[in-house]
């Protein structure tokens, strides 16, 4: 039994299924030389509602000709319903596609092999033409996560605060609470996570450890702009105590209070 069966015995049938037809396909095309798992196959802590994250490393020789197949390389593998790259996170390599029914999310990220040199994670190897050597390219990566330092939140923080307050006060009361919720994802979600010694991932699984749970909670809004507002406030005022746990070098002049007397002053559609 090999690495890849073993692994596939231990997830969901729909997920076991979806890999080992993607493997069976991606062995049957000689352009392309391994298949290593990412994300929650990486790690352990796949789950019926996960994703499956593959790496695809392919020849340097057939790189341009994969990339301009992938949809179809991707389709032989099952009942492809849709598919798009992944421009919009900044990884053009990226297929991002939805196989079903029954439906199941699947990224193919195709790579060569120099392409291995860093990774964010270390993949689980799931079927390769020469385990040796991808053995050693593995070994031989940086890998590293990456984390943004306390100036980047800073930065950027007060500005996406004052976005949510200037949408509030026009009454645009769906863009101020897409803001929160970019706020969540972007700033206190990794600032939390920063705090409890984890990777910086956003707001992922975050909604199973009560007591990150219930910080959040108070950034929360419904479609009242008087909540908006005093989520806005909560927002502010949890970035600052994350925020004392590791001073950004340089903070950004006259916040809070800059911030927070533009938030409570009147709109003109949003009170």
């Amino acid at each position: 039994m090999s690495a890849a069966d073993d692994l596939a015995a231990a997830l969901p049938p729909l997920h076991a299924q979806t890999l080992q037809a993607l493997l069976a396909s991606l062995r049957a095309d000689p352009r392309l030389d391994a298949a290593l798992g990412g994300g929650s196959l990486a790690h352990g802590a796949l789950d019926a509602h996960s994703d499956l994250d593959l790496v695809v490393v392919v020849r340097d020789a057939d790189y341009p000709a994969v990339m301009a197949e992938r949809r179809a390389i991707a389709g032989r593998a099952g009942p492809l319903l849709s598919a798009f790259s992944g421009e919009h996170v900044g990884e053009p390599r990226l297929l991002i596609c939805l196989y079903g029914p029954p439906l199941i999310h699947v990224d193919l990220k195709f790579v060569t092999a120099a392409m291995l040199d860093a990774l964010v994670e270390t993949p689980a190897v799931l079927w390769a033409r020469d385990p040796a050597s991808l053995a050693a390219m593995l070994a031989a990566a940086r890998v590293h996560w990456p984390e943004r330092d306390p100036q980047w939140f800073e930065d950027r923080v007060w500005i996406w605060l004052h976005y949510g307050a200037i949408k509030l006060h026009r009454g645009e009361l769906f863009e101020a609470l897409g803001m929160l919720a970019h706020l969540r994802e972007q700033v206190l979600g990794p600032l939390l996570r920063r705090h409890a010694g984890e990777r910086q991932r956003g707001v992922r699984h975050l909604d199973f450890v009560p007591a990150l749970r219930e910080r959040l909670l108070p950034t929360v809004a419904g479609y009242d702009a008087a909540a908006v507002r005093t989520a806005l406030a909560a927002c502010a005022a949890l970035y600052l105590r994350l925020r004392a746990e590791t001073p950004p070098p340089q903070p950004v002049d006259g916040m809070p209070d800059t911030l927070l007397d533009f938030l409570a002053a009147p709109g003109t559609r949003g009170d």
